[in-house]
């Protein structure tokens, strides 16, 4: 089965500092096509800037890796409106998308995406808003 979701940053972060971890096996299901990564402009903007800093330290060609990885595999997508308040208005962006594609008519994506992210409590709590570790459960059912 094919899924589709928005990677948050923090995943991406917490990707790079650790492997084998379940936000580093997200990363694995991007590249290995279990999962296509939904983002817009905005989102990818942000990865960029986010795992360039410096306290960071990640190299320039890892950063590239998992950004094109996501750019080659994913699939752009609009922003939706939405009525909800979110406690950290750079999160909005990726709820914007993955709302786009709960209502898309592209039936590949209709109904099969969720939102991936470490910080479960800065979004609505909806059944597909779910942590690394809640995703990869999903794909093993």
């Amino acid at each position: 089965m094919k899924y589709f979701a928005v990677i948050d940053t923090n995943v991406l972060v917490s990707s790079l500092f650790k492997k084998g971890t379940p936000p580093a096996k997200i990363i694995s299901c991007i590249t290995g096509n279990v999962i296509t990564p939904l983002y817009c402009q905005e989102i990818i903007d942000e990865y960029r800037e986010v795992l360039s800093r410096p306290k960071f330290k990640f190299p320039k060609e890892n950063i590239d890796a998992v950004i094109d990885s996501i750019l080659l595999n994913g699939i752009s997508m609009e922003k939706a409106e939405i009525s909800e308040e979110m406690p950290d208005p750079k999160d909005i962006v990726f709820y914007q998308v993955v709302m786009e594609s709960k209502k898309s008519t592209d039936e590949n994506a209709n109904g099969e995406s969720y939102l991936v992210t470490g910080n479960i409590k800065h979004f609505p709590q909806k059944t597909f808003i779910v942590t690394p570790s809640q995703m990869l459960e999903i794909i093993e059912r």
